[in-house]
């Protein structure tokens, strides 16, 4: 049977919004299974074939926050969240583990992590509070060396975060500059060693020296208490910004971006500038 809506009766449970968290919860947790029961796609859905969404709509959260929009955060929140329930009903169907293992872990290990909260311990700097949880995150995995520590920053992290993770994992051992001119100079020689291997032709080569300058500038950075993603993302912004400024300054002059030349769009940015100053 379905109402005047055409929506089933047998779901109507799922219709009105909950009143509480504890309903809310249950009410996502009851749709997933039901979309996974009878939905063509949802059925054939893995682990696997859902780790891209899963990355696409965290970032899409942090654009969220970047907007500073709360009726967006609210709904890409909400986006990550099924992703999450959705994986948990997959292992649930495999009698892996199901909604509850994961949320029961999660508490345990919050609990673990904040002996300064939980316990008689105490951390009266931010500092000392980071410094506890990293200790205790590296017995619950095992790490024996400073290596594995390093080792055990995931490799499906964007490039530009786990290279930072690393180097701030053997700068707490001391491996590290005392100040942010040596990894500038750092940055030169890595510059001028990518530059020999091109005039080499050797591509190996300049693959292996792009990465050690990059690697390089994270240092840099991270030196000077700048997150190199969010630096990079700005300057993608800016260069979408400025090559925007060019396209409409090309249109307004009867002209097509495809048929002009490199130095007749560097022209156009040139009187762009002169007359932004």
């Amino acid at each position: 049977m379905v109402n005047k809506d055409g929506l089933k009766e047998e779901y109507s449970y799922l219709y009105d919004d909950a009143s509480n968290e504890e309903e809310a919860f249950r009410r996502i947790v009851e749709l997933v299974r039901v979309l996974r029961k009878n939905c063509p796609w949802d059925m054939e859905q893995t682990h696997k074939s859902l780790r891209r969404g899963l990355i696409e709509e965290s970032y899409e959260v942090v654009e969220a926050i970047n907007n500073e929009n709360d009726d967006n955060l609210k709904e890409e929140l909400g986006d990550v969240l099924l992703q999450i329930v959705f994986h948990a009903d997959i292992s649930r169907d495999e009698n892996r583990f199901d909604i509850t293992d994961v949320v029961n872990g999660l508490c345990e290990k919050m609990i673990r992590r904040h002996p300064h909260v939980f316990s008689e311990f105490e951390a009266k700097t931010v500092d000392k509070v980071l410094e506890k949880w990293e200790n205790v995150k590296s017995k619950e995995h095992g790490n024996i060396t400073h290596t594995e520590r390093l080792r055990d920053v995931p490799k499906s992290l964007p490039a530009l975060i786990r290279g930072e993770k690393v180097q701030k994992r053997a700068a707490d051992v001391g491996f590290d500059w005392d100040n942010i001119e040596p990894a500038i100079e750092k940055v030169r020689e890595e510059l001028e060693e990518f530059c020999s291997a091109k005039a080499e032709a050797n591509y190996t080569g300049m693959q292996e020296e792009l990465g050690d300058l990059l690697f390089s500038v994270i240092n840099v950075s991270r030196f000077a208490k700048i997150d190199p993603e969010e630096a990079l993302n700005l300057s993608t912004e800016k260069f979408i910004q400025r090559f925007g400024m060019i396209e409409e300054a090309a249109t307004a002059s009867g002209r097509q971006l495809e048929n002009m030349t490199l130095e007749e769009m560097d022209a156009l940015w040139d009187e762009i500038k002169s007359h932004r100053a």
